[in-house]
């Protein structure tokens, strides 16, 4: 039996394409009217007083001790130890909004939902797969891809992830894409995650590549299919090579069909050089879709935020949206960003002297990563790595072996790739 406040929410999606595409405990998930709904209305309207916080307040202020109060002492008790709404700090949310539209221009004049503030981004695509994933209804995504994908759809939502071959002859294989996209939509619906800078491969499509990726997404739409379009954007803007397409494609897919629902997952983690704050957020976008459709799927995720952590961490929202407003952030990131290219150029010069039978490295551009294709065990190639050299890779599978070169110094690039090749030639 699903709760009234369930079935309004489906109500208000009915008809929709988010409505279509919902798992089953998408469809039974709400954000309840209870201790958190509540204590926001005596929040507006307690105006002698509020006996409804979990917290201890001494003159409206959350309590906070001198121990902790020390460490980060530009902070308010409220800013570093308050707990921060469900759906995160309303400021936050619009700041990186306007940014969004900021650093992609195709999605002015474009009507998207408020992000959503999500502990990280794997808790984001977490959230998206209780939304829209369960048994019966699988996730395409690349091969290779990240492994924590197939540990999300697979193990906790026990479903099955769908991959589509990412690369054929040095480019993106659309051949493969379409084919994939197109066999999914057999069923009426299609799941799909594109994740650029792609990890574990670092690639960005081209230009043409995203134009031709996006007619796929918007010709299987027209055709009828019910279509999820998820961007994973962790790595956003780190790109190193001049034919690349700059913005998210959530910014072509926000408003390209009534049959698409799209989403953007993205956050600070990579972008803005703060792994450990655990700050992510889900923004949704669809043709014809309205304020209150927004709101409704709004209310769904904060009911899975609130059935499991409850909300997201105070200060590092706090912490990121003073540095958002820092006049220097930009200088400061670029410098980092251009630290990065270093290493990548540095990488891209040995591979040019340097082959391997047993290696081929798999088309890169962006990002933190490159892989390798392995002709050997990828598996026993990285234990011999970490036995005889001291270096530490990851095998994802058989036959992908992935180096962050984000995390080596550039000084030691030859060291540890001659390392590499020298392992995989003696096996």
């Amino acid at each position: 039996m699903l709760n009234p406040l369930a079935q309004e929410l489906n109500e208000t999606l009915k008809g929709t394409t988010p409505g279509e595409l919902l798992s089953d405990l998408g469809k039974r998930i709400f954000f309840p009217r209870g201790i958190i709904s509540q204590g926001g209305e005596a929040k507006k309207a307690g105006k002698v007083a509020n006996a409804t916080l979990g917290t201890t307040i001494i003159k409206g202020k959350p309590a906070i001790l001198e121990a902790v109060h020390k460490y980060a002492p530009e902070l308010t008790s409220g800013e570093l130890v308050g707990y921060a709404p469900t759906a995160g700090i309303p400021n936050l949310r619009e700041c990186w909004k306007e940014a969004m539209f900021r650093k992609n221009p195709g999605l002015r004049g474009k009507n998207i939902s408020n992000p959503i503030v999500v502990p990280g981004l794997t808790a984001g695509i977490s959230c998206l797969a209780d939304l829209f994933i369960d048994e019966d209804k699988p996730l395409l995504t690349a091969e290779p891809c990240w492994d924590n994908y197939g540990l999300i759809v697979e193990t906790r939502r026990n479903s099955t992830l769908h991959q589509f071959n990412l690369f054929d002859e040095g480019a993106f294989d659309l051949f493969s894409l379409k084919n994939a996209v197109e066999k999914e939509a057999e069923t009426g619906f299609v799941r799909i995650l594109l994740n650029f800078p792609q990890n574990p491969s670092g690639y960005s499509p081209t230009n043409a590549e995203a134009a031709q990726i996006v007619k796929i997404i918007r010709d299987i739409a027209e055709n009828g299919a019910r279509v999820l379009v998820i961007s994973d954007d962790a790595y956003f803007g780190l790109n190193y090579e001049h034919d690349i397409y700059p913005q998210s494609l959530f910014a072509e897919f926000a408003n390209l069909h009534e049959n698409i629902l799209a989403v953007k997952i993205d956050g600070p983690t990579k972008e803005d050089f703060v792994w450990g704050f655990r700050v992510g957020f889900l923004t949704f976008g669809g043709k014809s879709l309205n304020e209150e459709h927004y709101d409704a799927i709004e209310k769904k995720v904060m009911g899975l935020i609130r059935s499991s952590v409850s909300c997201s961490s105070t200060p590092s929202q706090s912490i990121a949206l003073k540095a958002f407003t820092d006049p220097n952030i930009e200088t400061q990131k670029s410098n980092y960003r251009k630290l990065l290219e270093n290493r990548y150029l540095a990488v891209k010069k040995f591979l040019q002297t340097h082959k391997s039978k047993n290696l081929e490295p798999l088309p890169f551009n962006s990002g933190y990563f490159m892989s390798f294709r392995t002709r050997v065990d990828a598996e026993e190639l990285r234990k011999k790595l970490l036995a005889e050299k001291q270096i530490g890779t990851i095998s994802l599978d058989i036959q992908t072996l992935r180096v962050a070169f984000s995390s080596l110094d550039e000084d030691m690039i030859d060291t540890v790739y001659s390392a590499i090749f020298e392992c995989a030639d003696q096996m």
